[in-house]
């Protein structure tokens, strides 16, 4: 169990490796999936099912759904027929979906059927009409024949003026923000049908994911939900040997030197200290000496500690058990990496001549040792500091553990509606990402493209939709959290 202050979440959050990035509060980012090189394409029909007039069911009835209307002017019309304003209906969907209901005066679908059959009489070619005159409505109907006659004509009016009235009914009446192509609930063919441009009002309905609003949930004795939040997550043990091997590593640096007694033989151990002239040689096949190393590979008065792993390896265990005034033939092997490209990784053999010898001596752990360290310094607080810095590279690895489980804590003290839109959006990116993987990992294209149907996308959707709701929420708290306490992250 931890705990973390409301600021230290939201920094922390948004740097850790949550994902947040995949989403943004500018909405209309989310009309498109990123792209990056290389990655297979999935196909439109995959992010979203169905034709856009039947994106949404054409019918539904949700539970608890809440309604609103407005009055407002939303077409500019000098048809006297039309002096009374327009009206739009908004009712609220689950799942932050709207449904919008704008009820079109005469005038407007008339000059959108004008304007409609302007744009036609652009492309057509007419006998008996030079071109930029003006064509009667009638032969520019039976001319587009070919191509659905008046109802089509009709259709494409229609979708001229969903395409113009329906994000500013959306955000400037309603202060909302569309995410997605909002869908007629009725195709507009079928709508087409039952319009007389420049007759009666015209009613349209359209459904849409609109951006959804935070919520934080009431915490009892907390004027904030996310401050003081925990988590728990699982990590590994704290790692004592690691520990005792930094203390003692400590103690190796403040080491005092004892040479031997005057005339003492005493064969070198381990953690002594000697002092030695080495010449060096490389090593032919059968270990013998071969060509002589180069003077910088070579050395005289060099100072060896005898303990593992300080020095190229065979050095140390070479000198275990000789004596000063002792040349000792010793067989190293020289590292991998070494600068020296020659010489890395190759065998040598080394004349060790032992000038000197000494006892390395260890300080006891006590107050005067730690003051040493660094005055001030208790032995007590010396070991807490180096236990925090031990901790403290081991929980590098388990940062991806804690901060799924801070996005879990964060997530359950808000609430959301997640747009059917946003799910889709971002398992089609999942999806893509996904199959490029496998084709990285050798897999054919055309067993690929066996994978990529609309049944497979909707069964990885739902598989997915927990982590991706999670996802979103968590990214809206942080952005939420950051603009409340004024928490900014540098670019």
């Amino acid at each position: 169990m931890f705990q973390i202050s409301q600021m230290a979440l939201a920094a922390c959050l948004a740097l850790s490796a949550l994902r947040a990035d995949a989403f943004t509060a500018s909405a209309p980012r989310l009309h498109h999936a990123a792209s990056s090189a290389g990655q297979i394409a999935i196909p439109s029909h995959l992010a979203v099912p169905g034709a856009a007039s039947s994106l949404l069911p054409s019918s539904p009835s949700p539970p608890s759904s809440s309604s609103s209307s407005r009055s407002t002017r939303l077409f500019s019309t000098t048809d006297n027929s039309s002096s009374s304003p327009s009206s739009s209906t908004l009712e609220r969907l689950p799942n932050s979906s709207v449904r919008l209901t704008l009820r079109i005066p005469p005038a407007s679908t008339s000059a959108a059927y004008a304007k409609t059959l302007a744009a036609i009489a652009k492309q057509l070619s007419i006998p008996g009409f030079r071109k930029g005159a003006k064509i009667p409505p009638a032969v520019i109907e039976n001319a587009w024949s070919r191509n659905g006659g008046k109802n089509a004509i009709k259709t494409m009016a229609i979708n001229e003026l969903c395409s113009e009235l329906i994000g500013p009914a959306l955000k400037e009446e309603f202060d909302l923000e569309p995410i997605g192509q909002p869908a007629l609930v009725t195709p507009a063919d079928v709508l087409a049908e039952g319009m007389t441009p420049g007759e009666g009002e015209f009613e349209v309905v359209v459904q849409c994911d609109v951006w959804p609003d935070i919520r934080w949930k009431e915490m009892e004795g907390k004027e904030k939900p996310y401050a003081g939040l925990t988590g728990k997550y699982r990590r590994k043990p704290f790692d004592q040997a690691r520990f005792d091997a930094a203390l003692r590593d400590l103690a190796e640096r403040y080491a005092r030197l004892e040479p031997y007694d005057d005339g003492e033989v005493r064969p070198l151990a381990m953690g002594d200290a000697c002092v030695v002239n080495m010449t060096g040689y490389l090593a032919n096949p059968d270990g013998s000496k071969g060509e002589p190393l180069p003077d910088a590979a070579s050395g005289d008065n060099v100072e060896v500690i005898l303990g593992t792993g300080r020095y190229m390896e065979g050095l140390v265990e070479g000198l275990v058990g000789g004596t000063v005034g002792q040349v000792k033939t010793v067989s190293v092997r020289f590292p991998d990496a070494l600068r020296n490209k020659e010489l890395a990784g190759k065998q040598a053999v080394f004349d060790v001549e032992i000038l000197s010898a000494s006892r390395r001596i260890l300080p006891e752990l006590t107050d005067e040792f730690a003051d040493q360290v660094r005055p001030g310094l208790t032995v007590e607080t010396l070991k807490e500091e180096l236990r925090k810095a031990v901790d403290s590279q081991d929980a590098q690895e388990y940062v991806p553990a804690r901060n799924e489980a801070l996005g879990k804590a964060l997530a359950e003290v808000m609430e959301v509606e997640v747009p059917e839109t946003l799910v889709t959006n971002q398992a089609r990116e999942k999806y893509a990402l996904m199959m490029t993987d496998m084709r990285d990992n050798g897999m054919a294209d055309e067993e690929i493209k066996k994978l990529i149907s609309p049944e497979n996308f909707d069964k990885y959707k739902e598989l997915s939709r927990e982590g991706i709701v999670r996802d979103f929420k968590i990214s809206m708290a942080v952005d939420e959290i950051a603009r409340l306490e004024g928490i900014s992250v540098p670019a």
